[in-house]
């Protein structure tokens, strides 16, 4: 059997749970059947690798336009595979079309999903209807969607009620806990200027709505005063939210110093030492599918204060491997006072704590491991080459 991976993000380019989804997936695959890779540029090829450049007359366009030229090229070269598997809307229509044109089926997986994230018009404006025409439509006419939770699996079948619930799957995503792992080293903490004496909460994401960062700034306000707080967040999706976490993060500072924010893209060896070192692991997602994101921090032995949404629920284990808040956002102001209350109760009880952390990693290691992810993944393939 020949799988075709088309991805949008892959080694070094990975900005997003689904590009970290793919680097760790392929690998393990390939010790079980034949896979290439086709990804957007700007990256690397070789190494069962194709790399594909947005066409040069649509250079000018909206960025959803160039996804789709990118996708156009993707889908002609999928011939001689048994099943081309597409991630996230920016692959989903070169995958339905190379599926098409060569009588293969087309897998999706399922990382989140356009009508859960309507804050994107503010980043991709009509693109944003462009996507989200793409992924429903690829959706609509797949062969299998694999989600990445349960939770995923319930937000794929509400947003797109026409869908066979046959065709779904649950297969978690994963986390590699041999790199993902206490690391006792604190150069990366001295030289970001924080104070590895001094356990911190630690924020690490993308500056975006979903990721539910301004929530955390407003509830730090209800922080004990002396935890300190690590924001490791960039890009954001705009200027306007980029705006917005600056002014919070300036009225924060107006009442405590002990917040460091690094604006600039951590590296994964620096991300791993913040988590082996910090009090807890705060995840305010208003929307995530899974969140890859906790399961690392598990794996440090980090325990985690995470909003109860999509996935959440299935990784983080309420009161054994870190504290839930349940979001409303009819109701952000609870949400917040509830999430500073969940964060000081853990910080008040550093026994406690570590046990969560240590419990963390034993779940991360025993649930959430590649080898079994990938063995799961090919049984989807089997099941659509029948």
């Amino acid at each position: 059997m020949k799988a075709t991976i088309l991805t949008k993000e892959w080694p070094p380019n990975i900005y997003g749970g689904a590009g970290v989804h793919v680097e760790y997936l392929v690998p393990e695959l390939r010790k079980l059947i034949e896979t290439d890779v086709k990804c957007f540029a700007p990256n690397t090829a070789g190494n069962g690798v194709e790399v594909f450049e947005t066409p040069a007359g649509l250079s000018k366009a909206n960025a959803a336009l160039q996804t789709l030229g990118v996708d156009l090229e993707m889908a002609a070269q999928v011939a001689g595979s048994d099943v081309v598997h597409s991630h996230t809307w920016y692959a989903n229509m070169a995958g339905h079309l190379g599926g098409l044109l060569n009588g293969i089926p087309h897998v999706i997986t399922a990382h989140s999903l356009e009508p859960r994230r309507p804050w994107k018009e503010e980043q991709l404006g009509g693109g944003y209807r462009i996507s989200s025409w793409v992924e429903r439509s690829a959706y609509d006419a797949a062969d299998a969607i694999i989600a990445v939770s349960k939770g995923m699996r319930d937000d794929v079948l509400d947003a797109y009620p026409f869908i066979d619930p046959a065709k779904l799957h649950v297969v978690y995503n994963g986390i590699d806990t041999d790199l993902y792992s206490p690391d006792s080293k604190t150069d990366a903490l001295e030289r970001h200027g924080v104070d590895p004496d001094k356990p911190f909460v630690l924020f690490v994401g993308r500056i975006a709505r979903q990721k539910g960062i301004a929530h955390l700034l407003r509830a730090a306000q209800q922080f004990d005063p002396e935890i300190p707080i690590v924001l490791c967040a960039a890009s954001p999706d705009t200027p306007e939210i980029g705006v917005e976490v600056q002014e919070l993060v300036d009225e924060l500072r107006k009442t405590r110093e002990n917040v460091h924010w690094i604006d600039t893209m951590v590296t994964r060896e620096e991300v791993i030492q913040f988590l082996s070192h910090c009090l807890l692991f705060a995840c305010p997602s208003i929307y995530e599918p899974l969140g890859i994101v906790n399961l690392e921090a598990m794996a440090c032995e980090a325990p985690v204060v995470a909003s109860a949404v999509g996935g959440i629920p299935e990784v983080v284990v309420d009161g054994e491997t870190g504290i839930l808040v349940d979001y409303d956002e009819a109701e952000p102001e609870k949400f917040e006072r509830e999430f500073a209350e969940a964060v000081n109760k853990v910080a008040s009880d550093p026994a406690t704590a570590a046990g969560m952390g240590k419990m963390g990693r034993v779940r991360a290691v025993n649930r959430f491991g590649w080898p079994t992810i990938a063995a799961e993944t090919v049984q989807v393939y089997k099941s659509v080459l029948k």
